[in-house]
This record gives structure tokens, sequence and C-alpha cells, in this order.
């Protein structure tokens, strides 16, 4: 990790100011400018810069803005933070923003964070992988303004049978339901949860089966920021897990427990 780079890109984690990691947090402290997604990014995060630093909001700004904002903070010998909400590697929209660094010579680091889906399996007391259910997690979402690659469409995902966790989709819920569906694994049975506002104060949760999902989203009144999380993981607080982990079975030796 660079981190004298002249810009440090920071996941801000998915609400919780707790949330962001420890070096996340350091790095905002010794900021002089910050540019942050205002329109997910709990603004109690920017109680923690320092006297001087400034802040600007992302949310109405072109990428042209807001690189001339990083590029001339630091042409200015200033450490600027771009704090991005949850992890900036999945739907963060960074990779655009590094390359222009990169053209323009400019030295910079990524500092990971608390993405959505994990705060919301944490909100929701679930494991997403568990043995003889589902090893692979899938992280991804519909097609909307922005397209998803063909050999991408959520049926297609659907039809792994893994558990999915859907971004950017809650507005879209009949046709998210219609896609999974369409995968011929998951069934109307199959149990969902949407979590809304995973880790804020007024975060929600509603759980129900492709049955009867979106009609349960849709009386929440849950149009925005929540993460729909499909799987049959997501029963087993109700019916038991039906094989327990090798790692702490007692039969089970690895190098870190001997046979005795």
């Amino acid at each position: 990790m660079k981190n004298e780079a002249s810009v440090l890109f920071v996941g801000a984690g998915p609400g919780d100011p707790e949330l962001i990691t420890l070096k996340g947090l350091k790095a905002l402290q010794r900021a002089d400018v910050v540019v942050y997604a205002g329109s997910l990014v709990n603004r109690a995060l920017l109680e923690e810069l320092k006297s001087g630093a400034e802040a600007y909001d992302s949310a109405p700004l072109n990428l042209d803005q807001v690189l001339q904002i990083m590029t001339e903070a630091v042409a200015a010998g200033r450490h600027v933070v771009r704090l991005h909400t949850g992890d900036p590697s999945v739907y963060g929209a960074i990779q655009e923003q590094m390359e222009a660094l990169d053209a323009l010579g400019i030295d910079y680091a990524v500092i990971p964070g608390v993405t959505a889906a994990f705060a919301s399996a944490a909100t929701l007391r679930q494991e997403l992988t568990l043995p003889g259910v589902s090893q692979t997690v899938v992280l991804t979402r519909i097609e909307g303004r922005t397209p998803v690659p063909e050999k991408e469409q959520l049926r297609r995902i659907a039809a792994l049978g893994a558990t999915v966790c859907l971004y950017l989709s809650v507005s879209m819920m009949d046709e998210v339901v219609e896609e999974l569906l369409a995968g011929g694994v998951y069934t109307p049975n199959t149990p969902v949860a949407v979590v809304s506002k995973a880790s804020w104060p007024d975060e929600q949760m509603v759980e129900g089966t492709l049955a009867d999902i979106a009609e349960k989203v849709a009386d929440s009144g849950i149009r925005r920021q929540a993460l729909i999380l499909v799987g049959e993981v997501l029963s087993a607080r109700k019916d038991g897990v039906p094989e327990k982990s090798k790692l702490y079975d007692r039969d089970f030796f690895h190098g870190f427990r001997v046979k005795s």
C-alpha cells in the first residue's frame, strides 16, 4: 500500500461511520482535500477532517470536474482522498479515474472498504457460504440504464443456483424475480431478503420468497439504496445447516490442528 500516494481512493463502508477501516480513517484525517460521494457516504465521516481541509461533494459533478479538483490539489502539494461508498472496487466507477491519473503521471493507491453485501449479511446474521448449500457468492445487478454483458444476464447467473447479491436493482423487483425464476434453478419458494441502507440508523429489512418479495418490497416503500440477497443459505436459520463446516470438526486435522 502506497500510503504516501498523492491520491488515496478510500472505501467509506456501507454507512455506519465506524465501519470505515482504520487505514481509511487515518487517510481521511490526514487529507487536505476530500472528494466524497455525497449521495451515499455518511457525512458524519467529514467530522474527522482536520482544520482547514476542504471537502467536495461529487454527486453534482462530472468526471472532468472531479479530476480537476484532484489534479489541482496534487499540483499544489496537497494530499487528496477520494471517498467512495462501500468498497470502491464494486460499482465504484474508480477505473476511469485511475486511468486518468495514470495518464497524468499522478500516483495513487486504493484502501478497500466494507461493501453493502457484507453489511447486509451482518444485518441478517447470515453466513453466505454454507457447506452443502452454497459455496459461491455472486455480486451482480440487473440490466437498467447501465447495460450488462449478454453472458452475465441475470437469468444466466441464476442458473448457477448460488448465493446472489444484487446491487442497484431494487427499483426493478418484478423484473428481478422474473429473471431469477427464468434461470430454472430457483423456485417461487427460494428465500429472498432485501436490506435497505444496511448499517444506517434507518436500516430496513424485508424477508420473503421469490413468490412474494416484490409485493413486500413495494409495501415497505423501499425504492433505492438496497441489497437483494437470494439463495437457500437464507433459510438455514429456520431449517438448520445440513452440513457442519470441516474447519472445526473434531475429526478434521490440518497444519494448525494435529492429531494427538
